[in-house]
């Protein structure tokens, strides 16, 4: 008797248990998998792909020959429900996908913002494809000569000041700052006696007085040097309370992919208004604080924590529903939380596999730990990062940046050239 496997979303963790079953191939069970796009972001790379050190192909796992190599059906499309009673996958634009055993790792959405405007005009971090479509679109328009960029500084707006936040801050300013010349104007009425200023102003705001609160204090001093150095304005203790359009809304410009609805204004310039009545003008402000899980999930009836992510067990299966598992930002192991980073889901990739394959087979499931502390190489936007784990911090250095390059290169080849079947 045939079973039905389906995988929703193409993230590291799925990815890995791609792999990894093409390799090694179960019969018997008839694989499917649903993502919305056929490109997903690889998170190492993400920065460097926003600097400028990769190319779109180097940064993104194609799903298609990874989905041929797996035997697995691919559906482009968007899982948008679940039907619980009758094992079944909703989609928003073809028939239901009925499954014996599901796993879920979508990564995360932006969470519910309460910051008036926030919804409207900010560009969330995630999902990466939106951040990326804007991203894009920004290059172009610079690229192109944009009055924007030549008439006066351009002003970038980030909020949130965790790593996500400063590595995103450092890989836009190298790569901006590139694009525009990295022309000093010292004596600009923009940035008066700031000997580093250019055409371009980033503004890092972060609620707490620290950026990189989990990380520790070596770490905390030399990124935030290198942020003043780079002439990035540090926000800190500023909380964000609402954010305006400074522009009636334009036309919303064609686009082969729709965008969700979250940032569907966000080209127009707007003001950023702090708790402290600090007033910043941004010409594109990205949002960099938590995110959460989609409602349909909850409202499916799976089990999840306030934010809306799937509780699941050390087996990595649903508490609720034990056909089901989940991985990656989308799940919450209740044992043992553990922040939203990518290394994370790398990690749950192997074990993911092999309780899948176990529990197709009746066979007990195997529990998985995550360790504690985790290596963080954190890339300065120029060629150099920095060595994060616990109290321990190292760099900046070049070397640490080409390490980290090499292990991402390595962890990409897996995808692009695949090995034999068993």
């Amino acid at each position: 008797m045939t079973q039905n496997l389906v995988f929703i979303g193409g993230g590291h963790s799925h990815a890995i248990a791609l792999r990894m079953w093409g390799m090694n191939p179960l019969p018997g069970v008839r694989i499917t998998l649903i993502s919305d796009v056929t490109h997903t972001p690889y998170s190492g790379m993400l920065p460097g792909y926003i600097a400028g050190f990769y190319d779109y192909d180097q940064s993104h796992i194609d799903l298609r020959p990874l989905a041929h190599f797996a035997g697995a059906q691919f559906y482009r499309e968007r899982a948008v429900g679940l039907d619980l009673a009758n094992n079944r996958v909703i989609c928003a634009h073809r028939p239901p996908v009925a499954f014996d055993i599901l796993s879920i790792d979508i990564g995360s959405t932006p969470a519910t913002l309460s910051v008036p405007g926030a919804a409207d005009y900010a560009i969330p971090a995630k999902p990466v494809p939106n951040l990326l479509h804007h991203w894009h679109q920004l290059i172009e328009e610079l690229q192109g000569g944009s009055t924007t960029a030549t008439e006066k500084p351009l002003q970038i707006g980030i909020v949130g000041g965790g790593a996500g936040g400063v590595e995103l801050a450092l890989s836009m300013s190298a790569r901006l700052n590139q694009i525009l010349g990295s022309q000093n104007r010292p004596n600009s009425p923009n940035c008066p006696n700031r000997p580093n200023c250019s055409n371009l102003q980033i503004h890092l705001f972060q609620r707490s007085p620290e950026i990189l609160p989990t990380h520790s204090t070596y770490v905390r001093n030399n990124l935030q040097k290198i942020l003043t150095q780079r002439g990035i304005n540090l926000h800190l203790s500023e909380s964000v309370i609402r954010i305006e359009s400074r522009t009636p809304a334009p036309p919303l410009l064609c686009s082969s992919a729709p965008l969700p609805p979250m940032a569907a204004h966000a080209k127009e310039p707007v003001t950023v208004y702090c708790e402290s009545g600090l007033t910043i003008e941004c010409d594109r402000l990205f949002w960099v604080t938590q995110a959460s899980a989609p409602d349909w999930l909850k409202e499916s009836g799976l089990s999840t924590d306030a934010a809306g992510f799937i509780k699941v067990s050390d087996t990595l299966q649903s508490i609720s529903h034990s056909h089901i598992f989940a991985t990656g930002d989308i799940a919450t192991m209740i044992n043992h939380p553990r922040p939203k980073a990518g290394v994370f889901a790398v990690r749950q990739g192997k074990p993911l596999a092999e309780n899948l394959r176990r529990i197709l087979q009746g066979q007990p499931l195997k529990p998985f730990k995550p360790q504690k502390n985790f290596l963080t190489l954190i890339g300065t936007g120029e060629g150099s990062a920095i060595a994060s784990r616990g109290a321990f911090g190292l760099g900046p250095s070049p070397l640490l940046w080409r390490w980290k390059d090499r292990i991402d290169r390595e962890f990409m080849e897996k995808f692009r050239n695949f090995p034999h079947q068993k």
